[in-house]
């Protein structure tokens, strides 16, 4: 190449967008990889929460490490992330009633704290349109943070709260289905 060129060259690789790595499903795109609290978080998989024939959300799990194992992502005392990006518009007392129905079903034995977590949990839910987002972020030490339509709404202390919410997408009775467990899994 004339060395005349390489200005040229590089002027245009310069204006060209570099795209950063992303997943889709049902038109919603999740990043591959986030940072929390300075560690890197890799999207373990997408999954489509659906209610009959109606399309309720696009869940994605980030970890450190994929993970397919449910009983080692539990085991796990690292950061972590549930991201549902909402293509359908959801009532308080639905998000409640999930909420509630995931933690019977999967967790039947949950402790007084895991349950006052999850009554916390309620109280934060609020209408969630389509097109936002419920964020729940793990992080070992401090909590599971919630987000709510793009809104911080507080920390959920202890492992064990943030354990029984997980399980509530990959315990063993999800109520969003295998398919969707499966999909989180990245399997």
């Amino acid at each position: 190449m004339r060395p005349k060129m390489m200005p040229l060259l590089l002027s245009l690789m310069l204006l060209v967008p570099t795209l950063a790595s992303a997943a889709t499903l049902a038109d919603v795109t999740l990043e591959d990889k986030i940072t929390v609290n300075g560690q890197t978080l890799v999207l373990n998989g997408l999954g489509l929460r659906k209610k009959f024939f109606i399309k309720v959300y696009v869940g994605g799990l980030y970890l450190q490490a994929k993970m397919s194992i449910p009983a080692s992502i539990l085991a796990s005392d690292t950061s972590r992330r549930m991201t549902m990006a909402f293509l359908y518009s959801v009532s308080k007392d639905q998000m409640c009633d999930a909420w509630e129905e995931g933690l019977t079903a999967n967790v039947p034995n949950a402790t007084a704290e895991v349950k006052s977590g999850f009554k916390t949990l309620c109280s934060w839910m609020e209408p969630i349109p389509k097109g936002n987002r419920l964020v729940l972020t793990y992080v070992p030490g401090t909590g599971t943070t919630v987000e709510v339509n793009g809104k911080p709404k507080g920390t959920l202390p202890g492992k064990a709260t943030a354990d029984a919410i997980v399980s509530t997408w990959v315990g063993p009775k999800p109520a969003m289905g295998d398919d969707f467990k499966n999909a989180v899994l990245g399997k």
